[in-house]
């Protein structure tokens, strides 16, 4: 039988979400932790607006969620170590005859880091797929979804330094990655991407996930993320990824009409530069649940390159540097799942 995963712009039946819970990397006071409880539960109490959403709770956090959630919003409870949906949850491929699976990859702590724990979480793909009532493609690959981006063509982008890092895939070589993705998600052509942003490398970073760096709004198109600014580090990676981009192809054979999603201003907080970027959006039924980080005007203009690239939809922009202050953005908290006969 053959899978393939449609693009995010394919209709959802859903979106899925975790809620955080105490941990390493949750905060170092109280008051800080509440900061990204209200995060989570602004893009949960956000995207019900738009379709259905389902957050696996940690029981400890349980009483917390069914506070701060929307009574919309559906809980269900699962032991968890952390909340990025995007990476611990499934993948959702679908095939010719509109029926749904789940790609449950190997979950080891983005590359067994020292700080991570994932005893919990490495089940939560599994657990997804049980309550959506799904069939599991089981996969040896040690990936996370924000890892991945696709067109729904067979198109995807990859990051050399994740799916060849040798602390998830130490015996992976591009030909035998390449071969499970096209036996997973129905890859055709495979865009390996030299690297993530600067800030991805750091301790509490994925070592460059592709979803911080560049998406495709529609096949052909390619929005990628521009750090304009020559005194972070990001404006020549930034550089040299766009040159890359413009020298590669889409699995139709077609060349890229790239579009540049600038960063805004800011350029650091305490922690050093940040990787503030807009490209981690959601799209969702009918709209675009975007980051925005307190600049009105680069926050409106990032918005407005938004709605240009997905026509039709409405963009709302959601404050997500507490999100990002812990490791990712909007796209990486969240998962979609294809409605039934999702292909376009």
């Amino acid at each position: 039988m053959s899978w393939k995963m449609p693009a995010e712009t394919a209709p959802h039946e859903r979106v899925w979400m975790a809620f955080p819970r105490k941990n390493t990397t949750l905060a170092e006071s109280a008051a800080d932790a509440e900061t990204a409880y209200a995060a989570w539960s602004q893009v949960a109490n956000t995207v019900v607006e738009f379709e259905p959403v389902t957050v696996v709770v940690d029981p400890t956090e349980a009483a917390r969620a069914r506070t701060m959630l929307a009574s919309a919003v559906e809980i269900v409870e699962a032991d968890l170590d952390d909340a990025w949906m995007r990476d611990i949850g499934p993948s959702f491929v679908t095939n010719d005859e509109g029926e749904i699976a789940a790609v449950s990859w190997t979950f080891n702590g983005w590359g067994a880091q020292e700080w991570a724990e994932w005893d919990n979480d490495r089940r939560i793909g599994r657990f997804v797929a049980a309550h959506a009532g799904v069939p599991v493609i089981s996969s040896m690959l040690v990936q996370e979804g924000g890892a991945i981006h696709v067109d729904g063509e067979g198109t995807v982008l990859v990051t050399e330094t994740v799916q060849l890092d040798p602390y998830r895939n130490p015996y992976a070589t591009r030909e035998t990655v390449e071969a499970e993705l096209a036996r997973t998600i129905g890859a055709r052509k495979v865009i390996w991407v030299p690297r993530g942003l600067t800030r991805d490398y750091e301790r509490f970073g994925t070592r460059g996930h592709v979803d911080m760096v560049a998406t495709i709004p529609s096949p052909g198109t390619l929005l990628i993320h521009h750090q304009p600014n020559p005194e972070h580090p990001d404006h020549l990676v930034t550089r040299e990824l766009r040159e890359f981009f413009a020298g590669t192809t889409d699995a139709a054979g077609r060349s890229w009409n790239i579009v540049d999603l600038p960063a805004p201003d800011t350029i650091r907080d305490s922690e050093g530069f940040v990787d503030y970027s807009y490209i981690n959006h959601l799209v969702v039924n009918g709209g675009v649940i975007a980051c925005g980080y307190g600049e009105p005007a680069a926050d409106a203009r990032a918005a407005e390159i938004l709605a240009e690239v997905y026509p039709g939809r409405r963009v709302v922009t959601i404050d997500a540097r507490e999100i990002l202050a812990r490791g990712g953005g909007i796209h990486c908290i969240t998962q979609q799942q294809p409605a039934v006969g999702s292909r376009a």
